[in-house]
């Protein structure tokens, strides 16, 4: 569900003008499609996952659904990034994760979404009804297994959080965050990884503050590990040593 608490602004797809938050571009446009749930699907079971799908577009900064919301919709990310965040009885945000093109959300949660989920980037989306897509289990046995397996590579990242946040240290916490967004973000032959959120966002993923994040930042490029030549690109230069690192060695 988008949130009915403000109107998002949404950015149309040219030659849409029935309604200007969907539109039905062919599965075949869509490279998601190769590493997310739809990419153990047939020609024929694309059209039909198609059929019940529906495509929007939402600008950087925007709640795509709020935690508490009733889960009315899974969403699978075309292109941007998303963060998940849980709001703490004090008013604190513990973000959660930090989602990529592949990815998807929404279908865990059973009576109401469980976290808040907004754009960093503008990002596209395929949004589809929960319950029409769980019904597809059953059509397209493969499918549920799909997302069985994603699940669970899910709940294993939940795990590596709760470690992350309980035991390591603020720049063990960095390494392993930059070397899982190796696997999750877009990157360059010369291993830059992709940062489109803010300091902010990574010290609350991580339980740091902003300056803590910043200087270990500064740390672990005058240790020759990273390079900062860009705000929104972290280049990798010693990967070996920051596994090590990330390891608590």
């Amino acid at each position: 569900m988008i949130s009915k608490n403000k109107s998002l602004p949404v950015i149309e797809y040219a030659n849409h003008t029935s309604n200007s938050e969907v539109c039905y571009p062919s599965c075949d446009q869509c490279i998601a499609k190769y590493v997310s749930m739809c990419s153990v699907l047939e020609e024929n079971e694309l059209n039909d996952i198609a059929g019940i799908s529906k495509n929007i577009r939402i600008i950087a900064k925007q709640q795509i659904c709020v935690e508490g919301e009733t889960a009315e919709y899974l969403f699978n990310i075309k292109s941007g990034c998303v963060r998940i965040s849980k709001m703490l009885a004090d008013g604190r945000r513990q973000i959660i994760g930090f989602l990529f093109p592949g990815e998807f959300f929404g279908l865990a949660c059973s009576n109401g979404y469980s976290y808040t989920a907004e754009t960093i980037t503008d990002t596209e989306l395929c949004r589809m009804p929960r319950a029409d897509i769980i019904k597809k289990f059953s059509d397209i046995p493969k499918l549920g297994q799909k997302v069985l397996n994603i699940t669970h590579a899910e709940l294993q990242r939940t795990q590596d959080q709760m470690l992350l946040l309980g035991r390591k240290s603020a720049k063990e916490k960095l390494a392993t965050f930059l070397l899982n967004l190796i696997d999750k973000s877009m990157r360059d032959h010369n291993k830059k990884v992709y940062l489109p959120m803010c300091r902010s966002d990574i010290a609350d993923y991580l339980g740091l503050t902003i300056e803590t994040v910043s200087r270990q930042f500064t740390i672990l490029s005058k240790e020759n590990l990273i390079s900062l030549s860009d705000s929104q690109f972290v280049e990798i230069l010693n990967l070996d040593k920051l596994d090590i690192i990330a390891s608590g060695g």
